[in-house]
């Protein structure tokens, strides 16, 4: 199953508490006590947003953290990325030869294609998306052989 990691949902509810907020700046504090993330949690990805240049920070009595752009320019995948690392769904989707099956391989190249259409996916949507409401799910399908036009 491919799954996120906790830190990474919980960056997402940091990022829309202070996408939705009045407030330019906001302490580690605030957003704990808003969000229900307990404060080690919210330093920690406050502390990853910010190395991941989705956050800056003011120092200061007035100081906290802020969104470096606009929600509609913030995407999933940026989040994704600045918590959980380059999105690779299977070791050689990443890197070339990295995989000790690659000589007897036959289908890396496709999981390279897959791995790039998740991420164009990923950058299609953003942390403005994700504040809208919830609409009923809409089946999507993508023929495989679209899939073959993104290399």
């Amino acid at each position: 199953m491919l799954r996120l990691g906790k830190l990474t949902d919980y960056a997402t509810v940091i990022l829309s508490f202070m996408a939705k907020s009045q407030a330019q700046v906001h302490a580690a504090l605030e957003i704990s006590r808003a969000t229900g993330i307990a404060l080690p949690t919210v330093s920690k990805i406050l502390k990853l947003l910010l190395k991941a240049n989705v956050l800056s920070s003011i120092r200061g009595a007035k100081g906290g953290y802020a969104l470096v752009q606009t929600p509609e320019k913030i995407t999933v995948a940026s989040v994704i990325t600045a918590l959980e690392g380059p999105i690779s769904l299977t070791e050689c989707s990443s890197l070339e030869n990295s995989c000790e099956q690659v000589a007897g391989c036959q289908i890396g190249n496709n999981w390279r294609i897959v791995n790039r259409t998740v991420q164009l996916a990923l950058e299609s949507v953003t942390l403005a998306d994700m504040l809208l409401p919830v609409k009923s799910p809409q089946e999507i399908t993508v023929p495989v052989a679209s899939l073959y036009r993104l290399k």
